[in-house]
């Protein structure tokens, strides 16, 4: 996901650090995002978190719920912080996506969000499977070994 630095409109708005660590991610997906004018002035100025929210397809139609936009306190017309927000995305897609937490027991959690190099508000949604407490101990101790590794190389080198 490194874009480059001379990309002026690239820009992560929020990160969700902790879902990779919760969740084994099998596969990601970039959506589009339907928001008001407010809150895409709140996002420019960095007030969102989507640490606590998850996405869900119900009817046909798939939704980010319990995401965090800020109120922008210069808008006529405000927008509630935690509501609701329609997710865009293929019918192909939502079939796949349906079809994955249904049948297979898998959860769709938001990754990244971010203005694409057009400016324009993304999220990239992953396909999870929940980890138990071993397999958590499992990565961190390959995580941990990796990093004894790095170290033992540049030390004999």
């Amino acid at each position: 996901m490194a874009k480059t630095i001379s990309d002026p409109n690239y820009k992560v708005i929020a990160e969700n650090r902790r879902a990779r660590y919760d969740y084994a991610i099998e596969d990601d997906l970039e959506v589009g995002i339907i928001l008001m004018g407010s809150e895409v002035k709140s996002l420019r100025t960095g007030q969102s978190n989507i640490a606590e929210s998850y996405a869900t397809v119900d009817d046909g139609e798939l939704w980010l719920v319990n995401s965090y936009i800020a109120p922008y306190d210069q808008a006529m017309f405000g927008h509630e912080d935690r509501r609701r927000r329609k997710l865009l995305a293929s019918r192909r897609e939502l079939a796949r996506l349906w079809n994955e937490t249904r049948r297979k027991g898998m959860t769709l959690v938001p990754l990244v969000m971010y203005f694409n190099h057009r400016g324009i508000v993304k999220l990239k949604i992953g396909i999870a499977k929940g980890k138990k407490n071993h397999d958590k101990r499992a990565t961190e101790a390959k995580r941990d070994w990796g990093r004894q590794k790095q170290r033992l190389l540049r030390q004999n080198h």
